[in-house]
């Protein structure tokens, strides 16, 4: 099945003003993990250009490979998502070197997630994940109306995590 991704970030200032707010929406906190993305770049093809991703991440209980393919839209970070849950890290990293994908950028972050209706909501983004064929833009009207809900009316970011790195790496 073709997965979707309808993903929208936006800058938080004050994470417990904000938690406070999630509280007050409705919504539940689901879980709290650490996570390592290690982005890879492609032998093939530049996907800083392309608008791709590859990455291998690491969770306090799970590894996953992830491809994420280029934005289908300017107003949010839309695009098809493949993951699959894979045995290791290192084993993969091995593979992907290999075959001549060179790591490109590690990010790693703490997480708290929350739901909301059929929202997945953590306090530096928000994921939908919807079938081809579904609306996009509907989703992200209602993501955006989310935000409105919890006071976040703008700064809102395109950017993935290693496009941002890659930026502040470029300016300073």
């Amino acid at each position: 099945m073709l997965m979707i991704e309808v993903e929208v970030k936006a800058r938080i200032d004050d994470f417990a003003d904000m938690e406070d707010r999630l509280y007050r929406l409705g919504a539940a906190k689901t879980k709290t993990e650490f996570q390592e993305d290690i982005y890879f770049q492609s032998p093939i093809v530049d996907y800083a250009e392309t608008d791709e991703a590859l990455r291998i991440r690491t969770t306090d209980n799970d590894t996953f490979i992830t491809y994420k393919g280029p934005k289908l839209n300017s107003d949010a970070k839309t695009r098809k998502e493949v993951e699959m849950r894979i045995e290791s890290a290192e084993k993969a990293a091995d593979i992907f070197a290999e075959i001549g994908f060179t790591p490109a950028r590690k990010v790693r972050k703490s997480r708290q997630y929350y739901t909301y209706e059929n929202f997945e909501i953590s306090l530096d983004d928000v994921e939908v994940a919807l079938d081809d064929g579904t609306d996009y833009s509907e989703a992200q009207d209602k993501i955006f109306e989310l935000f409105e809900m919890l006071g976040i009316t703008d700064g809102f970011e395109r950017t993935s995590y290693m496009e941002l790195l890659e930026n502040l790496n470029n300016t300073g």
